[in-house]
């Protein structure tokens, strides 16, 4: 579709990875009539899954819920990696025509509302040119990562080191690291996944982390395969994802009601797995409850294999200083290193870091309300696809989706042309702030000024789950909270077949 002269569209999506495939077969399946493109800044579609290559790269979410309901994952494991996860939204987007509506290397740079026309404007930056694109609505399939810069950690001395330094979501192709000494700096999924991959080929890989994160393993295969040879496929596959999103729900829960219980369950499951020389404290016993934090999926127990070996090691401690040729802890041991890669988080933002303004005032996104977890007040016709950090983060994705299409079909039905979130005077002055994403991890606290807030009441409520968001996205209240604007007809131009 690149090269085309069009530029008004009814719908225009911006993102081309899982959530801007998902709301674009959802918008092809409910809205038909309806014309839509979708933007992409890359050169290829997948999202997280075209940016991040470094060595194991996987889904930290069983696939069965982080795959498409319109287009199950068919292979037995949960957790996949990377490549596989771009192929198959390669295929997905092919399968259904979406590709077609994918124009590359389009990154939008800002998005200005015009309350007199009722249509978005977007500056649009295509091959160093700018171009002006026009839409009735827009969904936001961004994610909230920061593609082009990550969360940078204060390390002491890290100028001094004379190897490489690596950030995972910046990895070299042609990084050799077979027969190095490599430190990773991290807890999180990102270091959990790298440790037994580089160990495979390093001569050691350590992981230095300043706090534990809880780890689960998990066979990577399924344990409902038996359910296919009774059912009929289609049947199988909506069965078998409903088991996954119930029982990771009710796991949640379960931490949540019962923390020290679980906290003693997960630590077990660890034990079980470490060689005698790691001791479980202080490297595996975090200090706080299951779920405070995400929590890290082990795939067939592959960290704890590597560390069983003897390729690979962890330290718990806090860095003094780099130095040229390694780290030395503040416990006054050193260690060695030929590549030291920061796994330390990533950096969030909204709406891919583009600037978002209504009639040329532009709009601090972390003064704003999100409504029901997908508009943010203030801001007319747009969806931000925000999905859980204690779920599939396509789940949260279907089910905005889900809710636009309805929207749309609404607006359409009784002549309207807008919608737009709006905050009351006397709730304003009562409501009380809550933290968007229910995580308390640094990399979370640190973008809580950059994020939408939510709030303790009415439609201001962060999300919770699934059930409830889907419930809602097909057909609970969508008058509370927003404010309609009159207009002549909801759609730009007819769609072209």
């Amino acid at each position: 579709m690149n090269g085309t002269k069009e530029t008004r569209y009814d719908v225009i999506i911006v993102g081309a990875g899982i959530s801007g495939i998902n709301a674009a077969y959802r918008l092809q399946e409910q809205c038909p009539g309806y014309s839509y493109a979708i933007l992409e800044a890359r050169n290829d579609l997948g999202g997280t899954w075209d940016l991040f290559r470094y060595p194991g790269i996987r889904s930290d979410s069983d696939l069965f819920t982080f795959g498409f309901q319109f287009n199950p994952w068919s292979h037995d494991n949960p957790i996949a990696a990377g490549s596989d996860i771009k192929e198959y939204v390669r295929s997905t987007a092919a399968k259904f025509g979406i590709d077609k509506n994918i124009l590359f290397n389009h990154r939008l740079s800002s998005s200005d509302w015009s309350s007199e026309e009722n249509v978005w404007s977007l500056n649009v930056t295509t091959d160093g040119n700018e171009q002006t694109f026009t839409a009735r609505y827009i969904i936001f399939g961004t994610g909230y990562y920061n593609y082009k810069e990550p969360l940078k950690a204060e390390i002491p001395g890290l100028d001094n080191f004379q190897g490489q330094i690596v950030h995972p979501q910046f990895w070299p192709e042609d990084l050799q690291y077979k027969d190095k000494k490599v430190v990773i700096i991290g807890s999180g999924a990102t270091a959990i996944t790298l440790l037994p991959n580089l160990a495979q080929h390093a001569a050691r890989v350590t992981m230095l982390q300043r706090s534990p994160t809880y780890i689960l393993s998990l066979p990577n295969r399924t344990s409902s395969r038996w359910l296919s040879y009774i059912l009929p496929n289609k049947l199988y596959t909506r069965v078998q994802r409903l088991i996954w999103i119930y029982t990771s729900r009710i796991f949640f829960l379960f931490c949540q009601r019962f923390p020290n219980f679980s906290r003693w369950i997960l630590q077990l499951g660890v034990r079980k797995q470490l060689p005698k020389h790691i001791p479980h404290d202080p490297h595996f016993k975090p200090r706080y409850n299951p779920w405070d934090q995400r929590l890290c999926v082990c795939p067939d127990g592959d960290l704890f294999r590597s560390l069983r070996q003897g390729k690979a090691d962890v330290k718990t401690d806090t860095i003094r200083q780099v130095t040229k040729n390694g780290i030395i802890l503040n416990s006054g041991e050193q260690l060695d290193a030929d590549i030291i890669i920061t796994a330390t988080g990533l950096r969030l933002q909204i709406a891919g870091g583009s600037v978002l303004s209504v009639d040329g005032n532009k709009i601090d996104v972390g003064d704003k309300y999100l409504w029901n977890g997908v508009m943010l007040q203030d801001l007319p016709n747009a969806a931000f696809v925000i999905g859980y950090t204690n779920a599939s983060w396509t789940l949260g994705a279907d089910a905005t989706a889900q809710f636009v299409c309805r929207l749309l079909k609404k607006l359409e039905s009784r002549k309207l042309i807008a919608a737009v979130p709006r905050l009351k005077e006397k709730d304003a002055a009562t409501i009380q702030e809550r933290r968007l994403l229910n995580l308390n991890s640094t990399y979370v606290s640190i973008a809580e000024r950059v994020l939408p807030k939510a709030a303790d009441r009415g439609p201001w409520q962060p999300r919770e789950h699934y059930m409830k968001d889907i419930k809602f996205a097909l057909g609970g209240d969508h008058d509370t909270g927003l404010e309609f604007v009159q207009g002549p007809s909801l759609q730009l131009r007819p769609k072209l077949e």
